[in-house]
């Protein structure tokens, strides 16, 4: 498979595009495909492993077929051996479990395999990751990446708004090879900034001259995104026949990957429903084909929501604009120069015939798990409820098909918002892993303004 960016006829590799996370002119990879749906693996979606495989196999296929087999077993080294990601009915949704992996996230997927990628992309250089995350990215990052050989990792992640829990799994790891430094701003910020690093030609000379590449463990990643198309596969297998889905979305890159499991692979997927918190510049986009973050940014308790700057719309805008390069670099060029871009007509029907979205406040998302605690025993994270709750007001699921709803986190990871939602603690097996969070000391302590991030990444050279 060929990768092109967003913005240009770039054409990379797959381990090049890999390697470099970002492309030089600042847009993202996407696959360059002559035809779907692939069939990598002959359309065996039957397991995790069987549809990690198709998956990888299709877009990687220039990745030696060793380098990904290892990659699926260090996957699933890492999660349950009898169903990684199960399927679970409740509350009259089919709730995908995606979170059953080492830090309770489902980043922990795809960061268990983009290691092994890393590594054979790199070809013995040392590689500096720099990730920016709103609280389950750094931590899945921190652990896929902690003492692989050759590989550094930064993660930036916001002093305000993570989770306890979050917190004390960026803060806790002592890997020498892995670091957290809370950033003074939103992630937003962190984002745009390490974007900026990677993008600025003096940086990555002064890194080449140093001999280390630069590259990203964020969805920006395509190694990060194409792991994920194997959700929604094997959701598919499992449902048997045509289902809709719902993402709790914030920088857009796992239902980005169910969009794709679609129109690459085949996936018989009718609606895909975009599920935000009152950060609502997904839902708002959907309805308008209008992308406006605005001024407004607020702290809730499904933090890794609060983005307002969603990285992977651009992939989106790009095939809604049937691969149309100056098309996509219009838009995110509007963008740059106003703070907001329109879709053209024919692009913003084509979004919203297989997109809807809404919005849940942070009110909303707790009555809502408990609600479905009431109704079927189910303890829902609050990002997962999001999901739910927004499945709800869009009347999900509808003339009797399935509606798949991705639960992307474990609710042992927002222990304070689980006691105000329940008024009291049903969280009452936390994971190993969790509870000896505890009585970790802290090794992560950094604390810097956004300006000083650019010297934070300098300094592990």
């Amino acid at each position: 498979m060929i990768f092109t960016s967003t913005r240009s006829s770039l054409s990379i590799g797959s381990l090049p595009a890999i390697l470099r996370g970002l492309a030089p002119d600042g847009g993202l990879f996407v696959p360059a495909f002559d035809s779907a749906p692939l069939d990598a693996g002959g359309g065996d979606w039957s397991s995790f492993a069987a549809a990690e495989r198709a998956a990888l196999g299709a877009l990687f296929d220039d990745i030696s077929e060793t380098v990904r087999e290892d990659a699926i077993r260090n996957l699933l080294s890492k999660f349950p051996s009898k169903d990684p990601l199960p399927l679970v009915d409740a509350g009259g949704f089919k709730i995908l479990e995606l979170f059953h992996g080492p830090t309770g996230a489902f980043k922990d997927v795809a960061l268990s395999i983009l290691p092994v990628l890393m590594v054979a992309a790199a070809g013995g250089r040392r590689v500096h990751i720099l990730t920016a995350t709103s609280g389950d990215t750094g931590s899945a990052a921190m652990a896929g990446f902690a003492d692989v050989p050759g590989i550094e990792i930064t993660v930036f992640y916001p002093d305000v708004g993570t989770s306890r829990i979050q917190r004390l799994q960026m803060t806790t790891p002592s890997a020498p090879n892995v670091h957290a430094v809370a950033i003074r701003g939103n992630f937003d910020d962190a984002q745009a900034a390490v974007k900026r690093i990677f993008s600025d030609a003096r940086i990555r000379a002064e890194a080449d001259a140093a001999g280390v590449a630069l590259s990203s463990a964020n969805s920006i990643n395509i190694g990060r995104l194409v792991p994920q198309i194997a959700y929604y596969l094997l959701a598919a297998h499992r449902t048997g026949g045509e289902f809709d889905v719902v993402v709790p979305s914030g920088n857009f890159g796992n239902i980005l990957a169910a969009y794709y499991a679609k129109h690459l692979f085949g996936a018989p997927i009718r609606t895909f429903a975009c599920a935000s918190n009152v950060n609502d510049v997904l839902a708002r986009f959907i309805a308008t084909g209008v992308y406006d973050p605005g001024e407004r940014f607020t702290v809730t308790n499904s933090p890794s929501m609060d983005i307002r700057k969603s990285s992977n719309v651009e992939r989106l805008l790009w095939a809604l604009n049937g691969g149309d390069c100056g098309e996509a670099a219009r838009l995110m060029d509007d963008f740059a120069r106003t703070g907001r871009y329109a879709l053209k007509p024919d692009a913003t029907a084509r979004l919203q015939s297989e997109f809807t979205g809404a919005s849940a406040t942070p009110e909303e998302t707790e009555a809502e798990m408990r609600r479905m605690y009431e109704a079927s025993g189910y303890v829902l994270d609050p990002h997962t409820a999001v999901a739910t709750a927004v499945a709800r007001k869009l009347g999900f699921p509808k003339d009797g098909t399935p509606c798949v709803v991705a639960a992307t986190a474990t609710p042992y990871k927002f222990p304070e918002t689980c006691l105000r939602a329940f008024g009291k603690d049903v969280l009452t097996s936390p994971p190993e892993s969790f509870a000896a969070l505890e009585k970790k000391p802290v090794a992560q302590t950094d604390v810097v303004d956004v300006a000083e991030m650019e010297s934070v990444v300098r300094r592990a050279w």
